[in-house]
This record gives structure tokens, sequence and C-alpha cells, in this order.
């Protein structure tokens, strides 16, 4: 409930700022239809290949692969998955997937703060034990076998949720004062930089199962990947077009604006 909570969200966000910049609003909902689908498919898909003991090792039960319900969507599959579904949804539009991320990463960070909330209902992904003053009370069927006596966590998906609103924030400021540096999904790298860095130090304080490589968890370096790309992304296109500066548009339009027209002069100018 709490995705679907901000799946909804994000689609509005994204559709009010799409109109904004001369897109049609229901194109989001449009593309809306294959990201979404896909992206549910890529957080779960993600979640299974990383941790795939959790339901194939002896005693387990496959089937459990398929509860969602349960938990266990992994952002950067459903991100990756999801930007496929995007992709086809605009081809079938007719619209560029740079602009389309430009104006969905604010409404998908901010669906992310949203679904973490999930987390809490279902007592899962906490940290370590603290005693700090907003400490998450843990139920013992909930708690680390290793610290079943131990109540209080700390409520590594709150911290997470509070991340991703400053990202929010962040994004909508840098569009509104930098818009037409942020073209080209360069927007959309900015939110990848500033996720990956807030999740390395979340990721630090998570006990759940995980597995390790050379003392990092998986997600480490999933986030340092990611964070590289997205930052020689930029540089590489730090460089800005003329297009830049013009509103959002259909791609058939874009192409027909560039297709050179052949012309003449008649009449007394003898062509």
């Amino acid at each position: 409930m709490c995705i679907l909570a901000g799946i909804f969200t994000a689609v509005w966000l994204t559709g009010r700022r799409w109109a904004a910049r001369g897109g049609r609003r229901e194109d989001i909902a449009d593309v809306a239809i294959w990201a979404v689908p896909f992206g549910i498919l890529g957080g779960r898909l993600y979640h299974v290949v990383t941790d795939p003991e959790l339901y194939f090792a002896a005693g387990r039960q496959p089937l459990h692969a398929l509860y969602i319900w349960d938990g266990g969507l992994g952002i950067p599959g459903a991100v990756a998955l999801g930007a496929v579904g995007a992709f086809l949804g605009c081809r079938r539009r007719g619209i560029r997937l740079s602009d389309f991320a430009d104006a969905a990463a604010p409404g998908l960070v901010l669906a992310q703060a949203i679904g973490r909330w999930g987390n809490y209902f279902n007592q899962e992904l906490f940290g370590r034990p603290t005693d700090l003053p907003w400490a998450l009370y843990i139920d013992p069927a909930h708690r680390p076998a290793d610290s079943v006596s131990v109540a209080l966590y700390h409520p590594t998906f709150l911290y997470e949720s509070l991340w991703d609103l400053g990202i929010v924030a962040l994004l909508l400021w840098l569009d509104g004062r930098y818009h037409r540096r942020l073209r080209r999904g360069r927007l959309f790298a900015c939110y990848v930089l500033a996720y990956t860095a807030g999740r390395a130090w979340i990721e630090a304080l998570r006990i759940d199962h995980a597995n390790h490589f050379l003392g990092l968890r998986l997600n480490d370096y999933v986030s340092l990947v990611l964070f590289t790309g997205a930052l020689v992304y930029l540089i590489a296109t730090r460089r800005p077009r003329p297009s830049d500066n013009a509103p959002y548009a259909d791609v058939e339009d874009e192409e027909k604006a560039m297709t050179p027209v052949a012309t003449g002069v008649s009449g007394r100018d003898g062509v």
C-alpha cells in the first residue's frame, strides 16, 4: 500500500512538471502504465537475484519469491527495469526518454520516501541496536537471532525516507535555478548521485541479511557503480546544446524541425 501511494504521488507530481514544460499531461499516465509494472518486476528480481539463498536454499520455499507483500523490492532493480518500461512508453508516445527522466526524477524519489514506510509496518530493514530517543521498537518475532533480547534499533527506513525528501527539495531547487543546464537527463543524474551517496551511509547502519564482498554489502558496490556512472554522465554532457532551451517536445516534432527542407526562389529571381 505504501508503494502504491508512492506511485500515485509520483505520477501526479511528474504530470504537473511535464505540463509546466509544454508537454501533454496525459503522456505521463500512459508512460507509467509501462514503467510501473516493469519497475515492480525489476525490484523483485533484484532482490531475489542478490539474495537467492532466502528462497532457493535447502529448507526454503521458492514460491515465496513471488510474495512481494512480504517485502523485498530492490530500488536499483526497480529503477533499472522501470527505465526499460519508460523507454517503451516514451517510444509509443513519441517523447524523449531523457526529458521524461528529468521530469520524473523528483516524483520518483518522493515515491521512494513514501514507499520506505512499508518497512516500518513490516518491521524490516532496520539498523543496529541503539538507545537514541528516536530508536525503533521491534517485536521479538522480527529481531535478529543474535540479539533477541534487544528491543530498540536504528530506524534506517526513516533515515532513508528523510534523505529522499531532502533530495526532492534539492532537485526542485536545482531545476528551478539551473533548468537550462540540467536537461538531457542531467537532473536525473543528480538524483542518482544524491540517492546513492545517502544509501552508502544508510547501508553502513543496516543489519538485515545481505551478501558481503571484501567487507562491504553488495548494495554498496551497486551504489558506487551508479554514483560513478552518473558523475561521468554529468561531466560528459556539461556543454549545453541549443535544444536545451526549448520546451519539452515530441520526438517526431523535433525530427521534423531538424529535417532539411529544399527551398528555392521563384518568379523574377529566376530559379
